[in-house]
């Protein structure tokens, strides 16, 4: 009822059936148990699906690689092969690639397209395997810039039949120094292609870039730099040193079954982890020190259960598809305000609910003040144990600049659940429902 007594219509919500995907296409979508397409799904794949470049702005957790999956496939079904590739998705991390490859794999079951994951860091076998994908038309292809780049200079792969381009998180391909690599990628595709820029931040400098590389875009932005709204904030104000027994507090004896604390240093996670293991929290840790087969391995495990407490840098503070995940505690505040909404946004996806615990050192009010503006509120502080002792006020030194001028995240890496030690690009077919993800 609105406040003029007039009873307000209920809009109808789209289903999946009514964006008139291919039927093979719906058939996977409804075998993965997709019912309703998230607000980002329901107004980008129209526009890709008609063929318009496209501008996509969504934070973490919306569902955005099914925003850009969907159509993609959508459109290879229903146009003829040409027997050369014919997609490609571009990615800042090897874990990101790995990722979107399983739900490509999910999706596209029962219509017979093919896509591999390509990504640097394998060995010898894993290049051959990729250049065998790259001649033998597979139908996307999932990869980082800079190993697409070292196969397109071998002057073997013909990417002149490319139809669509995806850029996924392209913010952070440019703060990661992509973009020379991704110009020179451009510069061998098909001028007439199409293409959709998916970013989580829309500064001025990607702005600039998308500007060059897109025609007339459309763009769709939904709810920039904003937690999700299931995310229950609140913070701790504290001395460093009382950090750790907070810490202990919120975790030790606690029923959390699936929770995430982020650390900014590689050191201070193996201390956390030691810490926490010592106190008898079912835990893992995971930094870019790790090799990517123990990354993979503690994920793996972390996905399915078998640990409870995932003690990380920002390795993982996007792209990680992980639901139910109750908890994200903030052990250091991230320097960059964008960090802190990625971080977060681990918890409450799909429309579930979650809570972001941080904790403020007296040398980091300020950069969580920066925070608070960056998401429009002031966070929740909440009461430490009384066994911690006397803390702190929390009193940041208030800035004039509205959001901050810091606009390029400092990020890292992400995480993948599966290697690539399949044979090839996969093509699948059959009935029944898809078969489990592949852990190996």
């Amino acid at each position: 009822m609105s406040r003029s007594g007039i009873k307000m219509p209920i809009l109808p919500v789209m289903t999946f059936k009514e964006l008139e995907l291919h039927p093979s296409l719906q058939e996977g979508i409804e075998a993965i148990g997709f019912e309703k397409p998230t607000p980002i799904q329901e107004k980008s794949i129209p526009l890709a699906m008609q063929g318009k470049d496209m501008i996509g702005i969504a934070q973490t957790g919306t569902g955005k690689t099914a925003a850009f999956i969907l159509p993609l496939i959508h459109r290879l079904m229903t146009t003829p092969e040409t027997g050369k590739v014919r997609s490609l998705v571009l990615v800042p991390t090897r874990e990101l690639a790995v990722q979107i490859d399983q739900t490509v794999e999910g999706l596209a079951y029962f219509t017979g397209i093919s896509s591999i994951a390509i990504y640097g860091g394998g060995g010898a076998t894993d290049f051959k395997q990729e250049k065998t994908a790259l001649t033998s038309a597979t139908d996307i292809i999932i990869a980082t810039p800079g190993r697409i780049l070292s196969h397109l200079n071998l002057n073997y792969t013909d990417f002149g039949s490319i139809s669509t381009l995806v850029l996924d998180e392209a913010d952070r391909m440019l703060d990661m120094g992509f973009q020379r690599d991704l110009m020179q990628i451009m510069r061998k595709l098909n001028p007439e292609r199409q293409t959709l820029f998916f970013s989580a931040t829309m500064p001025d400098k990607i702005m600039s870039f998308a500007s060059h590389i897109l025609k007339e875009p459309e763009i769709v932005n939904i709810a920039l730099s904003k937690p999700a709204d299931g995310v229950i904030q609140g913070a701790y104000v504290l001395n460093n040193s009382q950090k750790p027994a907070v810490l202990k507090n919120l975790l030790a004896g606690r029923e959390v079954k699936s929770g995430i604390v982020f650390s900014s240093t590689k050191k201070n996670v193996l201390k956390l982890h030691d810490m926490l293991k010592r106190a008898g929290v079912s835990c893992g840790a995971i930094s870019s020190d790790f090799e990517q087969e123990q990354r993979e391995q503690i994920l793996l495990d972390f996905k399915n259960r078998n640990i409870a407490i995932l003690v990380a840098t920002d390795v993982v503070s996007r792209g990680i598809d992980i639901d139910n995940i109750e908890l994200v505690v903030n052990y250091d505040v991230p320097s960059d305000a964008e960090d802190y909404v990625h971080r977060i946004g681990r918890t409450a996806r799909a429309s579930s609910t979650g809570m972001g615990i941080t904790l403020i050192g007296e040398d980091e009010q300020d950069k969580f003040g920066r925070i608070e503006q960056l998401i429009g509120e002031p966070v929740r502080k909440l009461q430490a144990p009384e066994e911690v002792g006397p803390t702190p006020e929390y009193n940041p030194r208030k800035k004039s600049s509205g959001r901050g001028k810091k606009k390029y995240p400092s990020r890292k890496g992400k995480k993948p659940y599966r290697t690539k030690n399949n044979k090839g690009p996969r093509s699948k077919g059959g009935s029944g429902k898809p078969k489990p993800k592949r852990n190996d």
